[in-house]
């Protein structure tokens, strides 16, 4: 085999490993540190902040090390004490940024005093940004005069006098330039904490905004059927009472209040689809069913005459100038306040009704002349009604007022004005 393999012939394939064996464990024991390395990778790790500031300060220290090697050869302890001073407090820039500048500038003191000039001094710049970066403007401009003494201190002692003032500008400059670079990264860093913050304020807004819609559609829902169910079925009722009474004595006037009762449950029906297909966008019959307003009172005044309320209706005005939406309102609150008296007055009640239409207000009245009874008010703990309640929600939409009370000669009476020109009403 080895013969084979050395003259250049191609070698029989070897046969598979056994489980168990020295290869296969080499085989699995591989295939388990790939997978480790992709775990790794998918963990996204990174070294923390601190790690990467005592990186950044031994690797500053070994390259300006090299860079001033031929100084470090002759006098490699003062030199390599005074760079350490210099560089190695970067590590806690971060963490204490004055702290490190303090400590920076201390050595660059010492380092003046010994008469030691080293590129380590870049180290000042460095301090001075992180100062500038992660603290307030106090403590920067505080920092950046410490530097500007340093680099008077360091003109006065190194420069030649014909040079001076070149030099000074110039190290004053790189320490302007590391203030502005400094200061515009906390500023950049605020601003953006500031939109983040931004950001999470206007979702909980957003969240709270969807929250009262949906809660204010609920209601809404809830007042159109209770106005659409309660009515009719008070209509229904009272119709079938009718029927029973006279059915022994006037059989033709119990079948007309029976066939009003069909029609009074087909109106309920098409009042219903009509409501649930504005719900929803894919009923067709939602184009084909307008909301009922003011031109519809006659209809609804005929309705509970039917059912043994005589009702007077009186509509002053052109309707046609009223939104849509306002009239709906007002149907509905004359729809209610007639299902009220239909289910509380005493026999022999009659309705009076008065709609005044401008540009500017609706104002209705609806009166009876009854005992001016109102239902009982719900028990403790139970559910409250829609009634008188949904009628001042409905008339607040509006901007406008609804009262509703015993007249003082008997009767009851809602009066409410629904004003125009509101935005809601717009």
């Amino acid at each position: 085999m080895a013969a084979d393999a050395v003259g250049g012939r191609s070698a029989a394939p070897a046969e598979p490993a056994p489980r168990g064996t020295a290869g296969a464990r080499a085989r699995a024991a591989l295939a388990a540190s790939w997978n480790r390395v992709y775990w790794l990778r998918g963990r996204h790790l990174a070294l923390s902040p601190w790690a990467v500031d005592v990186c950044f300060a031994v690797g500053l220290f070994v390259l300006l090390g090299a860079l001033s090697h031929g100084a470090v050869r002759a006098h490699p302890v003062p030199l390599l004490t005074a760079q350490a001073g210099l560089v190695l407090p970067l590590a806690w820039r971060r963490r204490a940024p004055l702290v490190a500048f303090g400590c920076v500038a201390a050595a660059a003191l010492g380092q003046w005093l010994a008469d030691q000039r080293l590129p380590a001094d870049l180290a000042l710049l460095i301090a001075l940004y992180t100062v500038a970066a992660n603290r307030d403007r106090a403590r920067a401009l505080g920092a950046f005069a410490v530097l500007e003494g340093g680099i008077l201190l360091a003109t006065v002692r190194w420069s030649p006098a014909e040079h001076r003032v070149g030099t000074f500008v110039s190290l004053s400059g790189l320490a302007v330039a590391a203030l502005v670079i400094g200061s515009n990264m906390r500023g950049r860093r605020e601003h953006m904490a500031f939109l983040e913050d931004r950001a999470v304020r206007l979702e909980r807004e957003r969240d709270q905004q969807a929250q009262l819609a949906v809660a204010g559609e609920r209601a809404r829902i809830a007042r159109e059927m209770h106005d659409i169910v309660t009515h009719n079925l008070s209509v229904m009722v009272a119709l079938a009472d009718g029927a029973v009474f006279a059915q022994p004595t006037a059989p033709e006037r119990a079948s007309a209040a029976m066939q009003q009762v069909g029609v009074t449950g087909r109106q309920a029906i098409t009042d219903m689809r009509r409501f649930l297909g504005v719900l929803r966008d894919d009923e067709p019959d939602a184009l084909r069913h307008p909301q009922p307003g003011i031109g519809q009172l006659a209809g609804l005044a005929g309705q509970v005459r039917a059912a043994g309320l005589p009702t007077r209706l009186e509509i002053t005005g052109e309707p046609s100038v009223v939104p849509a939406a306002a009239q709906l309102t007002a149907y509905r609150l004359v729809q209610e306040a007639l299902t009220n008296t239909l289910k509380h007055a005493p026999a022999g009640t009659r309705a009076d009704v008065r709609v005044a239409c401008t540009t500017a207000a609706v104002t209705l009245s609806v009166a009876d002349d009854g005992n001016g009874t109102v239902p009982a008010p719900p028990a403790s703990g139970g559910a409250s009604g829609h009634g008188l309640p949904g009628m001042h929600e409905r008339a607040a939409a509006y901007g406008g007022r609804l009262t509703a009370g015993p007249q003082p000669g008997g009767g009851w009476r809602v009066e409410a004005v629904l004003t125009l020109t509101t935005p809601e009403a717009m």
